[in-house]
């Protein structure tokens, strides 16, 4: 169960294309940018689509497999854990960034 502490599952749609960076010994690090999309009716009885918007990151094998397979729009399901992290910009302001680090990406699209 200590998976379980810090999991996250999503399902939805890729906003553009993965932007996979080559490391130092051939190691890469994938960006992903995934919406995930929550229909409901709200009180005065209309249909109302919420999209929420998650950064994803993938290393390694994963990232490889985002680079070759992945486009935008492409509907993928992901496993991975959540981290955050902080930095100062140019302007001496503070950021906060969190991202979802994956460890297993299922592609859902229909093969043609």
């Amino acid at each position: 169960m200590n998976n379980l502490r810090n999991s996250v599952r999503l399902i939805g749609n890729l906003g553009a294309a993965p932007e996979v960076k080559n490391l130092d010994k051939g190691n890469k690090v994938a960006k992903i940018a995934l919406a995930t999309n929550e229909t409901y009716t709200n009180a005065k009885g209309e249909k109302v689509t919420d999209t929420q918007w998650h950064n994803l990151v993938a290393w390694g094998k994963t990232a490889e497999i985002a680079e070759k397979y992945l486009s935008k729009g492409s509907e993928v399901a992901i496993e991975g854990k959540l981290t955050s992290h902080s930095y100062t910009d140019k302007e001496g302001v503070k950021k906060y960034v969190t991202e979802v680090v994956v460890n297993e990406i299922l592609m859902l699209d229909k093969k043609n």
